[in-house]
């Protein structure tokens, strides 16, 4: 087998404990002697042992003289567990091919010239591509005043229309692509919606995925007005995940006091040209230490989040049905753009079909 087989190995690793490991990103290893896999591991949940570390356990003695895989460069810090870099070289580790390199300015390269000075050889950058889209959100956290890496999903009919005009919309998608978003929910950190969409739907905003352990994201709800239910799901419902209610000034300090007392945390966050400040809301969730964003909003929400310029990626499900009319619910609510040279265009496609449904991603930074 090739570097680039081995290293998938270690990318499919640690995609198992992608949405558990934050603020960590998520890594996996694997140890090759004599082209036989003797060791393998990934890193679980912050806190825990490093994949790294992981693997050269599993592969006890046999690691002597082998090669180490890992989607990551190893750490060469002491942080919540020791430098991986030197439980690398205690092993006798003989070669080491990292995925891509520590996205951290000031450590980048650290963890591979302390293996190199240690008389051990370092190819890097196999796979590096698919090594960095595994923990885009970490290296976007890293290297932008740790604001949140924040991704648009929608869901629309050919025509371009989220709901009917009286407000239905189940399901415009069908139950594969409505599984895959369930799984970005797992994956994400936070998942936001407006007011709006909290009213008409009452969603749980959970990831539920049929026999699958998951994580549920943190709440994130845009109410400027603070409009919200008392018995809305969102309170009301069994989840280890916060529920955080987002309203501008002047809102009834009474009806703050109500829902602090239901578990909710109250964020005040200016407004701008009579919404939500977006962008001085991304402040306070990096400060929060959440670094991956899933934005499922209505129209308005989704509309504001485009304007505002805090959208990274989009996924952008069309369903092959027609609603047929001009009176349904828009993607995007407001004024677009003037001229197509100023529309908003997506960057790294790429197409996925989920039985008849189809996914458009792609990057918007």
């Amino acid at each position: 087998m090739t570097d680039h087989e081995y290293m998938e190995q270690a990318i499919a690793l640690a995609r198992e404990a992608k949405g558990f490991t934050s603020p960590n990103p998520c890594v996996g290893a694997v140890i090759v002697k004599d082209g036989t896999v003797v060791g393998k591991g990934f890193h679980r949940a912050a806190g825990l042992a490093h994949a790294e570390v992981e693997a050269l356990d599993d592969a006890g003695s046999k690691a002597k003289d082998a090669t180490l895989y890992v989607t990551l460069e190893p750490c060469n810090h002491f942080g919540k567990t020791p430098p991986c870099t030197q439980k690398i070289i205690k092993a006798k580790i003989k070669k080491v091919v990292v995925g891509c390199k520590d996205p951290n300015p000031f450590v980048s390269g650290g963890g591979i010239k302390f293996l190199q000075d240690n008389g051990i050889e370092v190819i890097s950058g196999v796979l590096e591509k698919e090594a960095k889209i595994l923990i885009e959100e970490f290296i976007w956290y890293i290297q932008n005043d740790k604001k949140p890496f924040v991704i648009l999903k929608c869901a629309s009919t050919l025509d371009g229309r989220i709901a009917t005009s009286t407000g239905d919309s189940k399901w415009i998608t069908n139950e594969k692509s409505r599984a895959f978003v369930h799984q970005i929910r797992h994956e994400a950190d936070a998942i936001l919606v407006g007011s709006g969409t909290l009213h008409a739907d009452d969603p749980s905003l959970t990831s539920r995925i049929k026999g699958v352990a998951t994580k549920d994201p943190a709440r994130i709800i845009l109410d400027t007005h603070l409009s919200i239910k008392e018995d809305a799901k969102v309170l009301t419902q069994e989840s280890n995940a916060e529920t955080i209610i987002v309203t501008g000034p002047d809102v009834s300090e009474e009806k703050k006091a109500l829902l602090e007392s239901k578990g909710a945390q109250i964020f005040e966050v200016p407004l701008k040209e009579q919404r939500l400040d977006l962008n001085e809301l991304m402040i306070k969730l990096g400060q929060m230490s959440i670094l991956s964003l899933l934005i499922e909003g209505g129209s308005v929400v989704a509309g504001s989040a485009l304007k505002a310029g805090i959208v990274n990626k989009a996924l952008f499900f069309l369903a092959p049905r027609f609603l047929g009319g001009s009176d349904g619910i828009p993607v995007f609510e407001g004024k677009g753009s003037e001229l197509i040279k100023d529309a908003f265009e997506l960057k790294s496609m790429n197409v996925t079909l989920f039985d008849t449904d189809i996914l458009v991603q792609g990057y918007l930074k």
